[in-house]
């Protein structure tokens, strides 16, 4: 989302600009909770465009998706074939990398990939003392898509976050969509689906992507769950074809909570703070520290570095809306303060990280160490980046092989435990006045008790 900024909000932008807040102060709970509050809500407009465009493409398909791309994208296709980006090409893609972007990608990949084989779940069972087995069968999503942010920017690391633990998962089928405005297919992204195994990969975006993934077109198959990134647009379709698939999350502007003793270096504390209010104005940065003096260093450093930044409108915007910087009176407060935030990314940025991290309860991905910066685990750290914003850290979970896994209950129920299990349930359901389900179970057993009335 843009604020169409003066070219120089930078310039006028100063870190003295950035909210500042001691934990000391009577109001302060008060003022950050107003600090943080962001409304997710969807504009009435957007939901009801969202609603036509989805109603649109179950009616009429693939000459919807047709239409909507010549509209959005510029691009005239005389066939929805013509949307498929070939096996063959997404090879191409990759071997034309340069050496540089092809070792990355395929590091990144590798990393990305042994971390989530260490969270398969399997499949398990238990023989109780009536020699009935109970268990639970873990199984993978038939087919799942993949939407990924396209036009000017470029995300391969979508595609790997996204697309390799579904594979990993085992499933049969990873269907990805990527908007390419004015024809435009950008090398990276296309052998990143290379790489992570992407089965079928479409050139359309938007809305209309998300629907024809929860419907299916005659081009395009229905998936069983919708995962990544995207636009309000896409985000608001997601929510309205949740039910009829599954999707992974709504997920918020970008967030980081830095939490600093004071010895890191003043720059490298600046950067990670620049490294997520570069993504959006409306993307927040967060540092608690109990050492004042690091405080004006950093604002400092914020003010000599950002002059030197490509995108330093938007993080100028993103720091004066939404940044803030917390006086805390001990490290054990900035751990309690951060949990009640719960933020997306999360740097522990002390002596004995570990320490510290133990005593943060909600977060999306803990960052221990001077060293683990924020962008590392964007790109190649091996967890995933996909992770809950808006303070959802309470309640939810980075995206993982288990998105893309469900569980099956299983019940083999021998003779001698339908004795004993028989009389328990037949009572409950009795006293539910539901007397075919006690029947059921009544009629199992050895002795058969005259049906109550």
């Amino acid at each position: 989302m843009s604020l169409s900024l003066p070219t120089s909000a930078s310039e006028a932008f100063r870190a003295s600009d950035i909210l500042l807040l001691d934990s000391r102060q009577p109001d302060f709970q008060s003022r950050l909770i107003d600090r943080l509050a962001f409304d997710a809500a969807q504009d009435e407009s957007i939901q009801s465009r969202v609603r036509s465009i989805i109603a649109d493409v179950r009616a009429r398909g693939d000459a919807a998706l047709l239409e909507y791309t010549a509209r959005f994208d510029g691009l005239s296709h005389g066939a929805a074939s013509a949307l498929e980006v070939s096996a063959a090409e997404l090879q191409a893609a990759f071997g034309s990398l340069e050496p540089a972007p092809r070792q990355a990608l395929q590091a990144a990949a590798d990393r990305i990939r042994r971390f989530h084989e260490a969270q398969v779940q399997a499949s398990w069972a238990i023989t109780d003392s009536h020699g009935s087995v109970l268990g639970q069968r873990v199984s993978a999503l038939d087919r799942v898509g993949i939407y990924v942010p396209g036009g000017k920017a470029a995300y391969p690391s979508s595609v790997l976050m996204n697309a390799l633990p579904a594979k990993v998962a085992g499933v049969s089928e990873v269907v990805m969509v990527v908007p390419t405005p004015q024809g435009e297919r950008n090398p990276l992204v296309l052998a990143a689906a290379y790489l992570a195994g992407a089965d079928r990969v479409f050139t359309v975006g938007g809305a209309q992507a998300v629907a024809a993934l929860a419907y299916g077109t005659a081009t395009i198959p229905p998936v069983d769950k919708i995962v990544g990134p995207g636009n309000a647009y896409v985000a608001e379709a997601k929510r309205q074809v949740f039910g009829r698939v599954g999707i992974d999350m709504i997920a918020g502007p970008s967030e980081i909570l830095v939490i600093s003793d004071g010895k890191t270096p003043a720059d490298w504390i600046a950067m990670d703070l620049f490294s997520q209010a570069e993504h959006d104005e409306m993307a927040q940065s967060i540092l608690l520290t109990p050492d004042g003096s690091h405080i004006a260093a950093v604002c400092e450093a914020i003010d000599r570095l950002l002059p030197s930044m490509p995108r330093r409108e938007v993080i100028a915007a993103s720091l004066r809306q939404r940044g803030v910087f917390v006086l805390v009176q001990s490290l054990e407060e900035a751990c309690e303060i951060a949990s009640s935030i719960a933020p997306e990314h999360l740097e522990v940025s002390t002596d004995n990280p570990e320490h510290w991290a133990e005593q943060i309860r909600h977060a999306g991905a803990i960052f221990m160490g001077r060293y683990a910066s924020e962008s590392l685990g964007d790109y190649c750290a091996g967890p995933n980046h996909v992770l809950p914003t808006m303070r959802t850290a309470r309640f939810s979970s980075p995206l993982g092989v288990y998105d893309f896994q469900k569980r099956t209950s299983l019940i083999n129920i021998s003779a001698e435990a339908a004795q004993v299990l028989g009389p328990v349930a037949a009572e409950l359901a009795w006293g539910e006045n539901l007397p075919a389900h006690a029947r059921a179970a009544e009629l199992r057993l050895t002795e058969i008790p005259p049906a109550r009335r």
